[in-house]
């Protein structure tokens, strides 16, 4: 790991369809791992459906970065499912075709020139940002 590499590194969990519901902000030199349980504590109550919202997804899916035994076992405490690829395997576990709605929600998002190229020193400022960005990610794919 380079621990003085510059730059940030944006985490996004999104619906089945590709909508943003959570963004988190990192440094580019710390490790995908990390951002896993924060970013699924991030994500707000889901509305909708007569009763009470729905405060926790059903299923977790990540790529090879995600895959870490003690992350699975507090998932599964919670009661939510994982699908992470795991290390050392051979490729092709079809999570692929899942995955590629977050690849996509996170390539919308790099459009933005403000988030592909940071020049904000101010962290609170780009996340400002990655907001609006999937603010209107959501609006565009609601409306579409």
């Amino acid at each position: 790991m380079d621990r003085r590499k510059n730059g940030s590194k944006h985490h996004l969990a999104v619906d089945a369809g590709g909508v943003p519901l959570a963004a988190t902000l990192t440094g580019a030199n710390r490790h995908d791992v990390t951002q896993l349980l924060p970013l699924v504590d991030a994500i707000p109550p889901v509305r909708g459906k007569a009763g009470a919202p729905l405060r926790k997804p059903g299923s977790v899916m990540g790529d090879r970065a995600y895959d870490s035994d003690g992350h699975r076992m507090r998932l599964s405490a919670r009661a939510i499912a994982t699908e992470i690829a795991r290390r050392s395997t051979p490729h092709g576990s079809g999570l692929g075709v899942f995955r590629w709605f977050v690849e996509q929600a996170l390539a919308l998002l790099h459009q933005f020139k403000r988030l592909r190229v940071r020049d904000d020193r101010d962290d609170d400022v780009h996340e400002a940002f990655m907001t609006i960005a999937c603010a209107m990610i959501c609006w565009r794919r609601l409306h579409s």
